[in-house]
């Protein structure tokens, strides 16, 4: 056998043997333990075979192991001299013969990768489906966008909102680093970008100006407004820095300490760190040293310049800096501003570079408000310098990166890189879409990825301005700690991550990935759902257009009301006749279809009406295999069920809606009355597709969510709104019954114990014998059942009802005459349908009772008892 060029090598794995069964086999390991990224490979490798039952043990270099042992090398350094063994860096290669294995990586993080790789196969086919397999990174760089909540005094963009409040505090805890950044490097993203209007002040001391560094970490107290200016202007107002509490006591000192131990752990699982800037901005510097946020003050460029070369000196792992021109330089043309950008982020980044030669660097520039050649003329002495790599970034599908795979906003900016040659740039990727449910679709991603002008890219980050992925506070806690967000949302980010570094990866990949995963499911099913309700997202938002993320949140069918036309911000039926499609589809807007339509002639491209039928089709495909899978297996199971659920029913709403916005367009022009009845019949439709999608979602995760851009998304109040549409119109509300989820242990209300109630029937659609009409002058005592537990766990509990009134109602389960939960009975909407809505409990095995307590009037159907276990 021919040997293989390998400079050095790094550590070997010996495993016996390498046939038959594996159980009690054990795997010895050889390695230089004291490198961070071979021994968060092997712990890797350890726990997937653990998994499988195959013990581990590590062994010192040249350590005999038993006779007929299989070696698995891993190695590090190929020589890219030999063009028959070169990889590009972070590259790595598996090869096997017969009872040898080699993991060889082009570098440590490609040998890291290896790692991973081998790690995942162990995990998702055992040793025997260990192959032959090359990989290289076709994104050199797959990173995130965070937009980091500091300090009251150094906000970011999305301070002003849940996500930004409720992490504050976590951004100074090292246990949501450490995962964050292990959960990264599985994905094989390499790198995060921070994103802050002001960071300096919290992260570094500056010599020349020592007293803008800030002790502590504060969170505002402020009733806050729902609403701040877009641009990141006001958060430094009075009524927010005068009403403050102090969530950590640290110095500047022991938080510069913080961040090299962040960075140095980022290094560790070939995690970069950058921190990108909006400008001017001079949040938590008080008017110290006459510093103002005035382009034209020395001061203020001088304190800039300082700052940008002490983040380079005080942290020795950080990657680079990134800057943004323009949010907040009034007055300012554009070479007002790129002077000023050079004078501080070039020069303080030139400064670092001569104060430590040999250091490479990165400076990142936002190609907004400005020109890409300009700007590379203002910074050639960045450019030309040999420790700093210059790149670009451009926001590149706007706010929304479910809308299109094809985007069109960039032609002239690729057009300009290619003209100045070796120039690259990084592509933002905004997910200003999916907060709540867990959205994954490979092909749609792997396609998007594909279609991204190569030749002029260094890469990607993918993250949001309207929400912060922090940690999760939006789950409904059911008894487990809270995860990190990219975790709960980890096949989400999985995609992204895998499929920047290689979107050759097919879908059975991701197949045996669930399927380890979810083992009591069948996984081609799980991912066909999941990929199908996933569609919703790209297939309305590529028709409904709001490229910005104040313009449109899909989720909350949502915009600020100016974008919406609305006084609310809900995107009524009239809205979706007049906001017109993604550039970069060939859907039909609803005026051209009607004008089309009207003088009986075939429009080039997708009609509003397929667009409803694929949005249909994709959301039916979804629910029909829903319907095949099993609903046990583990509470985390469930929730995906769900969020597959409800991403489905949302899409159906958002389908009707543009098939009721074509019928009252039509109408609008004809008058005629089919064109009316068709209107109303289906925003009837919509307005039953939204009652179901807000009962799951509620019965999951808290609501309402207050976002920085659009505001309130308060799913409750929203359905009023949606409602509204039909009465607009002068129609009837008469929506459809909410079938009971089949599965559960139904425990009729008329079974139940109780007394000073009466069964009724007159009510059409009820289940069992009748129902049972509550009102809380007569409840002396609960309404209770007595019913068998067959395994301790967490149940959903569903209770099926109408409701007389408006508003939100309060009913309280007890168990055991315990409070178990609390659950918000709402607005059916009008006429007689029964609805239900859901809680979450734990039930111990054996024989429970359970009863309930209610404020309001009610006819109540059924409890519906479903194990998630």
């Amino acid at each position: 056998m021919k040997s293989s060029p390998f400079r050095s090598l790094c550590w070997a794995l010996v495993l016996l043997p390498l046939n038959g069964l594996f159980a009690g086999t054990t795997v010895f390991l050889s390695a230089p333990m004291e490198d961070s990224m071979v021994a968060f490979a092997a712990a890797e490798i350890e726990d997937a075979l653990s998994a499988r039952g195959i013990s581990f043990r590590i062994i010192a270099p040249g350590e005999l192991v038993p006779d007929g042992a299989t070696m698995v090398f891993m190695e590090s350094g190929i020589d890219d001299s030999d063009t028959q063994y070169s990889l590009k860096p972070e590259g790595f290669r598996i090869r096997r013969e017969d009872s040898i294995i080699h993991i060889q990586g082009s570098d440590m993080p490609g040998t890291l990768y290896g790692g991973l790789e081998l790690a995942e196969i162990i995990r998702i086919g055992g040793l025997e489906a260990v192959k032959d397999t090359e990989q290289e990174p076709y994104m050199a760089m797959r990173g995130t966008k965070f937009n980091i909540p500091l300090d009251a005094r150094s906000p970011s963009y999305s301070d002003a909102s849940d996500a930004g409040q409720n992490n504050i505090g976590v951004m100074w805890e090292f246990s949501f680093w450490k995962d964050y950044i292990d959960s990264l490097a599985r994905s094989r993203y390499n790198y995060i970008s921070c994103w802050n209007l002001h960071p300096f002040p919290s992260l570094v001391r500056v010599p020349e100006y020592p007293d803008v560094a800030l002790a502590d970490v504060h969170r505002s107290t402020v009733n806050w407004r729902e609403h701040y200016d877009l641009i990141g202007t006001g958060l430094d107002a009075p009524e927010i820095l005068d009403n403050v509490e102090i969530i950590h006591h640290l110095s500047i000192e022991e938080k510069i300490a913080f961040w090299r131990k962040v960075m140095a752990y980022g290094k560790s699982r070939n995690v970069d760190f950058y921190f990108v800037t909006w400008n001017i901005f001079t949040n938590g510097v008080d008017g110290k040293y006459g510093i103002t946020d005035s382009f034209e003050n020395p001061v203020t460029r001088d304190y800039f310049r300082q700052s940008v070369k002490q983040m380079f000196l005080t942290y020795p792992d950080l990657k680079g800096i990134g800057l943004t021109t323009g949010e907040n330089m009034p007055g300012a043309g554009f070479a007002e501003k790129e002077d000023w950008a050079f004078a501080t982020y070039g020069q303080g980044i030139l400064d670092a570079a001569a104060d430590q030669p040999g250091r490479k660097m990165v400076l990142i520039h936002r190609q907004h408000m400005t020109g890409a050649k300009d700007i590379a003329t203002r910074f050639q002495p960045v450019i030309d310098h040999p420790d700093v790599e210059f790149l670009f970034s451009f926001k590149y599908a706007k706010a929304h990166v479910y809308s299109s795979t094809v985007q069109t906003y960039h032609p002239g900016f690729v057009e300009d890189l290619e003209a100045m040659g070796d120039l690259k740039t990084i592509w933002t990727l905004r997910n200003d879409d999916a907060y709540y449910f867990q959205w994954a679709a490979p092909d749609f991603v792997r396609t998007f990825i594909r279609n991204i002008p190569y030749t002029v890219s260094e890469g990607y980050y993918l993250g949001s301005d309207n929400y912060i992925w922090g940690r999760d506070f939006l789950s409904r806690k059911t008894g487990s700690a809270p995860l990190i967000d990219i975790d709960r949302h980890r096949y989400h980010w999985l995609i992204w991550g895998r499929l920047g570094y290689n979107p050759d990866l097919g879908n059975e990949r991701f197949i045996a990935i669930l399927q380890a995963r979810y083992p009591d499911v069948d996984a081609e099913t799980l991912f066909t759902a999941w990929q199908e309700a996933s569609m919703t997202y790209p297939k309305t938002t590529g028709f409904h257009w709001g490229a910005l993320d104040f313009q449109w949140y899909i989720e909350g069918s949502f915009s600020r009301p100016d974008s919406a036309r609305t006084p609310t911000g809900y995107h009524d039926v009239n809205r979706f006749i007049s906001l017109p499609p993604h550039p970069g589809t060939d859907n039909i807007g609803i005026p051209e279809y009607v004008a089309a339509v009207l003088a009986e002639t075939d429009p080039e491209g997708t009609t509003p009406l397929e667009v409803a039928r694929q949005i249909h089709a994709h959301a039916d495909r979804a629910l029909e295999r829903l319907d095949d899978l099993s609903r046990g297996g583990s509470p985390d199971l469930w929730r995906v069920l769900d969020d597959i659920r409800c991403m489905a029913w949302l899409g159906k709403h958002h389908a009707s809606k543009i098939e009721a916005a074509v019928a009252l367009a039509l109408f609008r022009k004809t008058l005629a009355a089919d064109d009316y009845r068709d209107a109303i019949t289906r925003l009837q439709a919509a307005a039953g597709w939204w009652r179901h999608y807000a009962s799951v979602a509620l019965s999951n995760y808290h609501n309402p969510l207050w976002t920085n851009r659009v505001g309130h998304v308060d799913w409750k109040e929203t359905f009023r709104s949606v409602l509204y549409d039909i009465e607009a119109l002068g129609g009837e509300i008469d929506l459809p019954d909410m079938q009971p989820t089949p599965g559960g242990q139904i425990l009729e209300a008329e079974a139940a114990s109780f007394t000073k109630y009466a069964v009724s029937s007159d009510l059409a659609g009820y289940t069992g014998k009748g129902y049972v009409r509550l009102h809380h002058h007569n409840m002396p005592s609960p309404l209770f059942w007595t019913f068998e537990v067959s395994e301790s766990g967490f149940y959903v509990v569903e209770f099926r009802y109408q409701k007389s009134r408006g508003g939100s109602s309060p009913l309280t389960v007890l168990v055991d005459g315990q409070e178990a939960a609390e659950v918000p009975l709402w607005s059916q909407g009008a006429g007689e349908c029964w609805v239900w809505d859901r809680c979450r409990i734990y039930l111990a095995k054996g024989k429970r009772t359970m009863g309930i307590r209610f404020r309001g009037r009610i006819a109540l159907d059924h409890v519906n008892i479903l194990n998630i276990n």
